[in-house]
């Protein structure tokens, strides 16, 4: 069966800064957040009506889904995506990134949505053989997580650092807003406090198997500091 290939996350394209380019830009931009709110990954040629313009002009903005819905997420994430903590410790900036980052999710709930629509939509064709556009890829939470986490690097060894990264990433998104939402009825305020729970017991969780195996590593070296001369050279032969 086909696979779908593991690539970089998706980047929007560079905007115009001024003069009328720059406007229409922004109506576009400002048409298809609106749009978004549906929490639906609309076509470019929907947005182009939405907002009085041509398709071919629309197009040359935003050549593809993938470039639109990125540039919605990026102009929507923006202060997550640069969000830098201000605490010494990794396990303090998690709970920071996600105390203080994670509620700005459910204001852009439906384009979250959206992207994830999108996403979905592209692994299925990809895998299918009939992607005939530019993928849209997921993935810019690693980064954020890695800063934020970055001080526990040493402690967890790189193995374990990876796996807490990978761990966080299954709750930093949109994907506990849509278990716990459209199979629970959670409040936003429940999915708030049940992703913080369990980002807490991650970290946790990690920081005491890194003292599980610290303790085990330890004592492994008191034993064979305690064997004669001979036989740590046996060992380290053997």
């Amino acid at each position: 069966m086909p696979r779908t290939r593991k690539g970089k996350p998706s980047l929007p394209a560079d905007a115009p800064r001024e003069g009328p380019r720059a406007r229409t830009h922004q109506l576009l931009l400002d048409t298809a957040m609106r749009l978004a709110q549906s929490g639906r990954a609309m076509t470019v040629a929907e947005v182009a009506n939405a907002a009085g313009v041509s398709r071919a002009t629309a197009y040359r903005y935003f050549p593809s889904r993938s470039q639109l819905v990125n540039t919605i997420i990026g102009t929507a994430l923006q202060p997550v995506r640069q969000f830098v903590s201000t605490m010494p410790g990794g396990k303090e900036r998690i709970e920071e990134l996600f105390v203080e980052m994670f509620p700005l999710f459910r204001e852009f709930e439906p384009h979250m949505r959206a992207a994830m629509q999108l996403a979905l939509e592209h692994w299925a064709l990809e895998r299918a053989g009939q992607l005939d556009e530019e993928p849209f890829r997921r993935g810019h939470r690693t980064a954020i997580l890695t800063r934020a986490a970055e001080p526990l690097r040493d402690t967890l060894g790189e193995a374990g650092f990876a796996r807490l990264i990978k761990a966080l990433s299954v709750l930093f998104g949109i994907e506990p807003y849509i278990v716990l939402k459209d199979m629970w009825a959670a409040t936003n305020r429940e999915v708030d406090e049940i992703t913080r729970w369990m980002a807490q017991a991650i970290v946790d969780a990690a920081l005491r198997d890194a003292a599980v195996t610290a303790t085990r590593g330890a004592a492994a070296a008191r034993g064979r500091a305690t064997l004669p001369p001979a036989a740590r050279r046996t060992r380290a032969t053997a």
